[in-house]
């Protein structure tokens, strides 16, 4: 006679979960693999991704060893959170796997318990990393990953700070109504600088549109942005008025003058992150500043960036299901036949991913679905695989 769950495991009343036996039981086999997971692969992914070049470093460019131990811990949370979902296949492999092995799966299934019952702590569990995964990739690694360049460049004399930067060019648009008819999107004004050397712009131009039937053409040697006035001080100069007709209508030359600009030109040389020093926040910020800027090139690839950085911890679950799936086939999976499994199955899914960052990058496809097709898929996959393996 087959037993419900409920009659199987009584639910442990004190837990704030409602957490069966089972469900303890499974979790308590998890963490331990992961726990495993996450130093091998974090090992693997240090080694190659950040102790080589900062050996290099050291034995060529003479790096001070405390400095590339500092950096090499900064490094650390950024490969720990990509070794999270990697760990979550290789842990739900190498439990289920045991299971099965050890014939608990066919014990447990004749009791009435299904194979969708046994993956729900697996689902609890990776729920919890992804969780985890998102709060590191927030708080933690783009901190850590901004810090640890700016220590490296600092060491190394590349002097990150003060900030240089050359052509900055900023495109600024407002709508206007011509003869009476719909709102049209003009350009007001184009800021163009050959050169932010961290205090002030260098080779300055500025086409200045924004007056109706007035064109002016800014040239200075300078500028800098006065934070108090809120407005940009111009040094060594001359301004050229142009009627409509396209003819100079006056020519004033200047040693200092103010204008009310916008500030965007400095935050555009200024931001200096990367889009892994950048958090969400920080991301969409710099998006704001590309979409005013008018590079579309760069607001596409942004925006990529910020919808990979929602889809990715969901990869935890993925992998998790898909981990389960296999292990509980009747085949017997020893050790080094999950992490091989394992192996296959990372390869492929960052594959995947690349290709769709890089065609969404392109516009081929809505950076939506270029961030959240690989985990689409993969939900697919081990939703047909635990589907058939349940059979």
């Amino acid at each position: 006679m087959k037993l419900s769950i409920n009659q199987a495991f009584n639910p442990l009343k004190t837990l704030p979960f409602n957490l069966s036996i089972l469900d303890r039981y499974i979790i308590t086999e998890l963490i331990s693999p992961f726990l495993f997971g996450v130093g091998l692969f974090t090992s693997v992914a240090l080694t190659v991704g950040t102790v080589f070049d900062l050996v290099r470093k050291v034995a060529d460019s003479g790096l001070d060893v405390g400095i590339a131990m500092q950096v090499f811990l900064l490094k650390m949370p950024e490969f720990m959170v990509l070794a999270f979902p990697m760990s979550m296949i290789l842990t739900t492999l190498m439990v289920y796997g045991r299971m099965s092995s050890d014939s608990e799966m066919i014990a447990l299934r004749s009791c009435g318990i299904s194979l969708y019952r046994l993956v729900v702590p697996t689902v609890i569990f990776s729920l919890f990393i992804t969780v985890l995964t998102f709060a590191f990739n927030e708080l933690i690694v783009p901190a850590a990953n901004y810090q640890a360049s700016v220590t490296l460049e600092k060491a190394l004399k590349q002097d990150r700070l003060p900030i240089r930067e050359n052509h900055i060019f900023y495109p600024e648009y407002q709508k206007v109504e011509i003869n009476g008819s719909d709102d049209v999107t003009i350009l007001a004004r184009l800021f163009y600088a050959e050169q932010f050397d961290g205090k002030q712009m260098k080779g300055i131009t500025i086409l200045d549109r924004s007056q109706i039937d007035l064109t002016q053409i800014i040239s200075s040697e300078s500028a800098i942005w006065n934070a108090k006035e809120n407005m940009w001080d111009f040094f060594e100069g001359t301004i050229y008025v142009v009627d409509p007709e396209g003819s100079y209508r006056n020519i004033v030359r200047f040693d200092h003058k103010a204008l009310p600009i916008s500030r965007t030109p400095l935050d555009l040389a200024t931001n200096k992150r990367g889009y892994d020093e950048m958090n969400i926040a920080q991301a969409k910020e710099y998006l704001q500043l590309m979409e005013m800027s008018g590079n579309e090139k760069k607001i596409i690839k942004t925006q990529v960036r910020i919808q990979q950085k929602y889809a990715f911890p969901f990869v935890c679950v993925v992998f998790g299901i898909l981990g389960a799936a296999l292990g509980s086939r009747p085949q017997r999976t020893n050790k080094a036949t999950s992490f091989g499994i394992s192996v296959m199955v990372i390869f492929g899914y960052y594959l995947l991913a690349f290709i769709t960052g890089a065609i969404g990058q392109k516009a081929i496809i809505t950076p939506f679905i270029a961030a959240w097709l690989p985990t689409i898929l993969g939900s697919g996959i081990a939703v047909f695989l635990l589907m058939r393996t349940s059979r």
